[in-house]
């Protein structure tokens, strides 16, 4: 087992965090943006 530092696996965690976030906010931008357009279309 190698060595880990606690700050490396915080800021790892932190920087997971914040692509999960970013992957769901777009995930429902994109949503809400075709929901929009079919709706406008009919």
């Amino acid at each position: 087992m190698l060595p880990v530092q606690p700050l490396f696996v915080l800021l790892l965690v932190g920087l997971l965090g914040l692509f999960f976030f970013g992957f769901l906010l777009v995930r429902r931008t994109v949503a809400g943006l075709n929901e929009g357009y079919n709706d406008g279309r009919n």
